[in-house]
C-alpha cells in the first residue's frame, strides 16, 4: 500500500464538507476523482499529498513513497528560464553530482592506492546518480518540456513572460521529471492544446506509479480510469473498473435504492394505517404498541435527490439564418512582425457545426475572435449571411463579470425590457435558484461564473454561436448538459475546445490551424484524426501566452516572421486554388443533396414494399389469383426499382468519397 486514507474527514466554519472518507492507494493504481464543483476534491487531493491536515481520520503513507501535486499556486514574477525550474525537479541529482566531483577530486588527491571505503563512497554516489538519471537529465528535461508544447527558444525565456497557463505546463513538466510514487494531478489537461494532451497520456501510461486525477475530461477518464472515486453529498463511493462501468454501476446503485426506498414505504404506509385504524382500541393496543416501537427502530433508506442533471439547459430556437452564415476572404493579420494569417479563408454554412483545432499559439482564438468580428484585421473581408445574428463567449468572459454585481444584476445589465420577468427562470436553468440569485460575483466558484457567462450568452435567441473554450471550469455533469443543449441547438456553431468527448459529439467538421494554414477535414475529432496524418506527423504546440503581444494566442506555431506582402503570382495562385476549391465544394454538396434524396426515396419504396409484403400475406387476398398475381407484380417493380436505388447510392457514395478526397488535398496546398 502506497498511501491510505482513513476515515477521514473535513470541516470549513460550519459547512462539513466530506466525512468518513477511505480510500487504498495502490502501486499501479489509476483512480479518477469526482464529483460536482465544490464537493472538496482539490481538498482532499491536498489531504493526500500531506499539504493539509484532516479534521478527523489520519492519512498513511508507506515509508519510502514520494507522493507529488500538481501545484496550482505559482509565482508568476520568477525571472528563472523555463529550463532551470523544470531543472529543480531534479536537484537531487545536482547534490549527487556535486558529492561525486567532491570525491573525485579526493581520489586525485589520494597517494598511492585510494582507500577501500573512499572507492566505496564513490562507487555508491556514481550508482545512485546513473540509476537516476544524472548522465541524461538534461534530455530528459529537454524531452519533457518538447512534449508539453515549449519550443527551444521558450525553454530559456524567463517564467515572468508566460501567462498562467503555460506556467502550469512548467508544474507539470517537473511533477513528471521527479517521478514520484503516487501523483496527484487537479485538472492536468486543463492548459494543455490536442497534441499535448496526446503526449502526456503516452507519457502517463509508461509511468509505473499511481494516479489520482482530477479531470472533467471524459476522453481522458475513459482511456485512464481504473477506479473511479465519487466524491458526493460528503461521502466517498468507490467504484472498480472503468469510466462507463462506473456510469453502469453508479445507475445502478441508484435504481437499487430507489427499489429498496419504494419497498420500504410502501410497508412503512401498511404499517402507519394500521396504527391510526386501532390506535383507540383496547383490544389492539399492544399490536399498535408494537408496530411504534418497531417504527422507530427502522433505520430509513435515504435517497438523496439526483443532481447530476439539474442543470436544465435548453437554447431558444433561433430565427433561421441565410444559407452562408460567415465568410472570410483572404484574411490577413499579424502581431508587429510576426505574420499568423496571409490570405485566410474560411466559409461556414448554416447548420454547421465547426471546430477549430491545432497546438496552442497557431491562431485558434485569433481566428475565432476574427470571426466574431471581436478583432480588427489588416485586410481581407469578414462578412455575415442574411439574417445572422451572433453570441461570442470568450475565453475572458469570466474576467469581464462585475464582482461587485449580484448573480441576478449580472443578467440584468444585459437584459432588454421584455426580458426582465424570465431572468429568474433562465438563472434556474442555469442552478442559480431562490437566494443564490442575491449571490455576489465575487464569491462564486470558477465553475459558477462559467455557468453565469453562459447564461448571459443565452439569453436572447442566436443562430450562430462562437465558443472559445465552453466546458473549461465546468464539472463532468455540466459539461454533458451543455453538449445535450448544444446538439438539440438548432443554429450553427464554431467552437475551440480541448475536451475531445465534446468536439467528437459535435463537430460536423474539423478545421486544423497551423502555421497560419487553414485545413478542412468532415466530420468530427476521431474522424479528423484518422485522417489527418499519421501519429508520428502530428503537431507539437508552441507557446503563444504571455508573449509581448496584444493577443496571446496568435503566433503561428514555426511560422517563420514574414515583413513584406505575398508577391502577385502567390497572391493569383491563391485565388485560382479558392475558385477550385469553391467548385469542390459546390459539387461536393450537390452530390450530398442527392445522396439525400435517394435515401429518402429508398426508404419510401422499402416501406412500400413492407406494405405490399403485408397484403400477400393477407388469407383474403389468396382466395383470389388475380390479386396476388397483380400484387407480385407490383412487389417485383418496388424491390427492382429499390436494387436500382442502392447501385446510384453506392456509385454517388463512391463520388462524394472521391471529392472530398479531392478537396481535401486541394486545401493541404489552398493557404
Amino acid at each position: 500500500m502506497l498511501l491510505q486514507l482513513e476515515r477521514v474527514g473535513r470541516s470549513f466554519a460550519a459547512r462539513r464538507l466530506f466525512g468518513e472518507v477511505t480510500l487504498d492507494v495502490r502501486p499501479g493504481d489509476r483512480i479518477a476523482l469526482v464529483g460536482p464543483n465544490g464537493a472538496g476534491k482539490t481538498t482532499l487531493l491536498r489531504i493526500a499529498a500531506g499539504l493539509d491536515a484532516p479534521d478527523e481520520g489520519r492519512l498513511k503513507r508507506s515509508r519510502t513513497a514520494r507522493v507529488g501535486l500538481l501545484r496550482q499556486e505559482i509565482d508568476p514574477t520568477s525571472e528563472r528560464t523555463v529550463r532551470a525550474e523544470a531543472g529543480l525537479a531534479l536537484a537531487h541529482l545536482d547534490a549527487l553530482e556535486a558529492e561525486l566531483r567532491a570525491l573525485e577530486t579526493e581520489m586525485a588527491g589520494a597517494d598511492g592506492a585510494i582507500p577501500e571505503a573512499l572507492a566505496t563512497r564513490y562507487d555508491t554516489a556514481r550508482s545512485a546518480f546513473e540509476l537516476g538519471g544524472g548522465f541524461e537529465r538534461a534530455a530528459r528535461v529537454d524531452r519533457v518540456l518538447g512534449g508539453l508544447g515549449f519550443d527551444e527558444a521558450d525553454r530559456d525565456r524567463p517564467l515572468s513572460s508566460f501567462s498562467g497557463g503555460w506556467l502550469m505546463r512548467v508544474e507539470l513538466a517537473k511533477l513528471l521529471l521527479a517521478q514520484p510514487d503516487v501523483l496527484l494531478l487537479d485538472e492536468p489537461t486543463n492548459h494543455l492544446d490536442l497534441p499535448s494532451i496526446e503526449w502526456f497520456e503516452a507519457t502517463l501510461e509508461a509511468f509505473r506509479g499511481a494516479v489520482i486525477a482530477i479531470s472533467h475530461d471524459r476522453a481522458f477518464l475513459r482511456r485512464y480510469a481504473r477506479r473511479v472515486a465519487a466524491l458526493e453529498r460528503g461521502r466517498l463511493d468507490v467504484y472498480e473498473g472503468g469510466w462507463d462501468r462506473y456510469l453502469r454501476d453508479r445507475a445502478e446503485r441508484r435504481e437499487q435504492l430507489l427499489a429498496a426506498k419504494r419497498n420500504q414505504d410502501r410497508k412503512l404506509a401498511e404499517t402507519e394505517r394500521f396504527i391510526e385504524r386501532f390506535r383507540y382500541k383496547a383490544s389492539k393496543a399492544r399490536q399498535v404498541q408494537s408496530r411504534v416501537k418497531a417504527l422507530e427502530k427502522i433505520e430509513r433508506v435515504e435517497v438523496e435527490p439526483d443532481t447530476r442533471r439539474a442543470m436544465r439547459l435548453r437554447i431558444p430556437a433561433p430565427e433561421r439564418a441565410g444559407d452562408v452564415v460567415l465568410t472570410l476572404e483572404d484574411v490577413h493579420k499579424r502581431y508587429d512582425d510576426t505574420v499568423v494569417y496571409a490570405g485566410a479563408e474560411l466559409q461556414i454554412r448554416r447548420g454547421d457545426r465547426v471546430a477549430l483545432v491545432g497546438p496552442n499559439g497557431a491562431g485558434k482564438s485569433t481566428l475565432l475572435r476574427i470571426a466574431a468580428g471581436a478583432l480588427a484585421f489588416e485586410s481581407g473581408d469578414r462578412r455575415l449571411g442574411h439574417n445572422v445574428r451572433a453570441a461570442f463567449y470568450a475565453q475572458h468572459q469570466l474576467e469581464v463579470l462585475d464582482a461587485g454585481r449580484s448573480v441576478l444584476e449580472e443578467l440584468e445589465a444585459v437584459a432588454k425590457l421584455d426580458d426582465v420577468p424570465r431572468l429568474r427562470g433562465h438563472l434556474g436553468a442555469f442552478l442559480f435558484s431562490g437566494d443564490d440569485v442575491q449571490k455576489k460575483v465575487s464569491v462564486l466558484s470558477g465553475g459558477e461564473k462559467a455557468r453565469l457567462a453562459l447564461a448571459r450568452m443565452l439569453l436572447r435567441p442566436a443562430n450562430f454561436l462562437i465558443f472559445d473554450e465552453p466546458t473549461n471550469h465546468l464539472d463532468l455533469e455540466a459539461c454533458e448538459v451543455l453538449e445535450e443543449a448544444l446538439r438539440a441547438y438548432r443554429g450553427t456553431l464554431l467552437f475551440i475546445s480541448h475536451d475531445r468527448s465534446f468536439i467528437d459529439a459535435l463537430a460536423t467538421r474539423v478545421v486544423e490551424v497551423r502555421a497560419g494554414t487553414l485545413r478542412e477535414f468532415p466530420g468530427n475529432y476521431s474522424d479528423y484524426l484518422g485522417r489527418s496524418r499519421a501519429p508520428d506527423e502530428r503537431p507539437r504546440g508552441v507557446p503563444g501566452h504571455g508573449r509581448p503581444h496584444p493577443a496571446t494566442t496568435a503566433s503561428a506555431s514555426g511560422a517563420p516572421a514574414e515583413s513584406a506582402a505575398p508577391p502577385v503570382e502567390a497572391r493569383a495562385g491563391r485565388r485560382e486554388a479558392r475558385r477550385e476549391e469553391r467548385e469542390r465544394r459546390k459539387a461536393r454538396e450537390r452530390t450530398q443533396r442527392r445522396i439525400e434524396r435517394l435515401e429518402a426515396e429508398i426508404l419510401e419504396r422499402e416501406t412500400a414494399l413492407e406494405e405490399l409484403g403485408w397484403k400477400l400475406g393477407d388469407p383474403q387476398v389468396h382466395r383470389d389469383p388475380e390479386r396476388i398475381r397483380t400484387l407480385s407484380a407490383e412487389r417485383a417493380e418496388v424491390q427492382e426499382a429499390i436494387d436500382a436505388g442502392y447501385r446510384e447510392w453506392e456509385r454517388l457514395a463512391a463520388e462524394l468519397e472521391s471529392l472530398e478526397q479531392a478537396d481535401g488535398s486541394g486545401q493541404a496546398t489552398d493557404q
